[in-house]
């Protein structure tokens, strides 16, 4: 897991003789324990050992702070310091800052703390306030930070991400295209396009060996692969070969996400690319473990960009393609389908492959060409729903707490008998939202997901992009 880095600076008094008699002996102990305290959190820390003092003190700093590379800054104010020298650093570092002060009545340390914060409201820089202190409330220091440290790490590294778009826009979903020029001003993330035909092409020079180790390892752990005249060992055996040379290209053209159009060419003509929806975005395939790559089907871009968001703020966590499909008002349900495939980390949320492909089918595909959809219903647990969307080119974003649940037989044989025989992987959800402000508001046919919650994280995202939160509840 990549950790957030983020540095330390703790300010003091540039008056010699107020430092010398007083305030030294109140604020290098607690720059040591500011060190500490931040580098037992799960962060990569970067702080010098001494207090900055000076103007040439505070630009040392920063300018070490810069090489290292860290993506937020703590402004430590733990006595009385002038306020235009902690920011001046600030200034200096430019990057989301969490200002820190204590509670202490011997150190001064609010009025220092807030002439700094009220100089950065009033020039419009945005900030975290946290007085606290840190033998009393370690745990709800950690509260405020952290989220914001997370939010702050996935917004610096989004920008110089490459996006890998496989062909373009699919079955008419206008809501899965975008700006690219957009993207590169407002994220800083470039976008490679590359034909699907290329899927294609390098399919066909994957070594056998290779393929068939693929496919070895897929009808080893599968729960069941049901071939039949449409899902044939040579259409599986292709779609493995697509998987492999989809990650070719990504390796080879340095991308860090992608979304592939699929439909209807691939799966008219060829194989539906299920086989990379369900891996690409995992830990995991028949190579071993491995770093997930955010996969968004039916090119959509935004899909992909969200999560890739996703995906950082939770440490590297595998995500979730779904569309928004039925609402079962009645029971406040939502079911959440996917074309042909979803991530199969989310079969059993289980680092052990086999514990989540056991529960994996591979089914034959209801398409032209045939070939495999992986089908499960996702295990239970907590997830953070989201989507990226646009009106009037302005972007938002939906942030909605959920839990994907398991439903009765008797529910589910009432949705299989309601569906019809064209079953695909579900998620059975239930989210924290006002109805009538969903379907009023929400910008897409798909939505988002990631294991866990980091609807904090979001908000700080979306005010570090100057992106509108909206809170569907």
């Amino acid at each position: 897991m990549n950790q957030p880095k983020i540095g330390l600076i703790t300010f003091g008094d540039h008056r010699a003789h107020e430092w010398e008699h007083y305030f030294k002996a109140h604020t290098e102990p607690r720059h040591r324990q500011a060190v500490e305290y931040f580098g037992s959190l799960p962060v990569a820390l970067h702080a010098a050992e001494s207090v900055a003092r000076t103007k040439a003190d505070i630009d040392g700093q920063v300018d070490a702070l810069k090489a290292a590379g860290v993506e937020a800054l703590v402004a430590h104010t733990p006595c009385w310091t002038s306020p235009n020298l902690v920011v001046r650093g600030i200034q200096r570092m430019n990057l989301p800052t969490v200002l820190i002060g204590n509670k202490h009545p011997s150190t001064h340390s609010t009025v220092g703390f807030l002439g700094a914060a009220g100089t950065l409201a009033q020039i419009g820089y945005p900030h975290l306030r946290v007085r606290q202190d840190f033998d009393a409330a370690n745990g709800a220091i950690a509260e405020r930070v952290l989220p914001y440290f997370r939010a702050a790490s996935a917004t610096a590294r989004l920008r110089g991400k490459v996006y890998g778009l496989f062909g373009g826009r699919s079955l008419g979903i206008d809501t899965g295209t975008f700006d690219p020029m957009q993207w590169k001003q407002l994220f800083g993330v470039d976008t490679e396009h590359i034909d699907q035909l290329e899927i294609v092409r390098r399919a066909e020079l994957v070594p056998p060996e290779d393929a068939a180790q693929m496919v070895n390892w897929l009808t080893q752990h599968a729960g069941a692969v049901k071939y039949n005249d449409k899902l044939t060992p040579e259409k599986l055996n292709f779609q493995a070969r697509c998987y492999l040379a989809t990650k070719e290209i990504i390796s080879e053209l340095g991308l860090d996400f992608v979304g592939i159009k699929c439909m209807p060419d691939m799966t008219n003509h060829y194989v539906p690319q299920c086989l990379s929806a369900a891996l690409l975005p995992g830990p995991f395939d028949a190579g071993g473990s491995k770093e997930p790559v955010m996969m968004a089907c039916e090119a959509d871009g935004d899909a992909a960009l969200t999560m890739e968001i996703l995906k950082s703020v939770s440490g590297g966590k595998p995500a979730l393609f779904m569309d928004v499909s039925y609402i079962d008002e009645a029971r406040q349900t939502f079911y959440f389908p996917n074309c042909g495939a979803f991530c199969a980390w989310y079969a059993a949320r289980s680092d052990n492959p086999a514990d989540n492909l056991q529960k994996v089918e591979l089914r034959p595909a209801n398409r032209p060409a045939g070939g495999a959809i992986t089908y499960f219903t996702t295990a239970p647990g907590p997830l953070t729903l989201a989507r990226l969307y646009r009106k009037n080119g302005e972007y938002f974003m939906a942030i909605i707490a959920g839990k994907t649940v398991d439903i009765s037989p008797e529910e589910y044989d009432a949705f299989v008998q309601a569906r019809g025989s064209h079953q695909l992987p579900t998620a059975f959800i239930k989210m924290d939202v006002d109805l009538e402000k969903f379907i009023g508001e929400f910008g897409s046919n798909h939505i988002l997901g990631v294991a866990g919650t980091y609807l904090t994280e979001l908000e700080h995202v979306c005010r570090m992009l100057n992106i509108t939160p909206v809170d569907m509840k």
